[in-house]
């Protein structure tokens, strides 16, 4: 019984979810394809344009350099370095120019003292211990007797953490792409025309971290919904 239920619960709360994600993913996937296959006019790599966004915003001292993988791109306010995966790092597309310019804004984001992102870095540490202990303590109460619940909303405070993490990082998504847009118009570092593709492949990609919001909401209304079914079923 409870086997099933645990299972029915997953395909009732999380089958919404892995739908979405795996639209967007696909999405980001191909919008990144296309444009990656359009060269800018101006000729800028990714790396190029990376510098000119932070250096324009006001975030100098930025280390640049490529990292192995696929849209493994991201920005460590650590070491203030922006890691750029290859075909990103020395290509001249629109596609690489976009996701450069949008790490370069997450730099200009923890330059500026964005505050958002700043919560966002509080919460890293906290969400890390969270995420780590939050299943164990859910899993070791439902399997213990109804007295011992109060495991399970331990976890599920803990997961709390997790999903308010996913819910902060989307709006700094957002404006990291907005920075990167804005700067690549104004710098001209792409031409009005080019910067359509730049949006594309920067909403695809906005839409995996929305996705990933919805994957955590969605979660943790199921296991509110188990442990709550739990004591009525007690």
């Amino acid at each position: 019984m409870g086997f099933y239920y645990f299972d029915f619960s997953y395909f009732l709360f999380m089958l919404p979810a892995i739908i979405f994600t795996m639209i967007a993913q696909i999405f980001v996937r191909r919008s990144f394809s296309k444009y990656s296959r359009v060269p800018s006019m101006r000729g800028l790599t990714g790396a190029q344009a990376a510098d000119a966004v932070a250096r324009g915003g006001g975030a100098y001292g930025i280390a640049i350099r490529p990292v192995a993988g696929s849209l493994t791109d991201c920005f460590d306010p650590r070491d203030r370095s922006i890691s750029l995966s290859r075909d990103v790092y020395s290509s001249s597309s629109i596609a690489a120019i976009g996701v450069a310019a949008h790490e370069a804004g997450h730099a200009v984001q923890n330059a500026t003292g964005y505050m958002p992102n700043k919560i966002r870095t509080a919460l890293v540490p906290v969400t890390n211990f969270g995420s780590r202990l939050s299943m164990p303590l859910i899993i070791i109460g439902l399997l213990l007797p109804t007295r011992f619940d109060f495991l399970v909303y331990a976890g599920i405070i803990m997961y709390s953490l997790v999903v308010l993490f996913e819910l902060v990082t989307l709006p700094v998504e957002i404006n990291a792409s907005r920075r990167a847009i804005r700067a690549l118009g104004e710098s001209q570092i792409l031409y009005e025309d080019e910067l359509h593709g730049a949006k594309t492949v920067l909403t695809a990609a906005a839409m995996t971290y929305l996705a990933a919001s919805f994957t955590a909401l969605l979660n943790i209304l199921r296991l509110v919904f188990i442990a709550n079914s739990r004591r009525s079923d007690n």
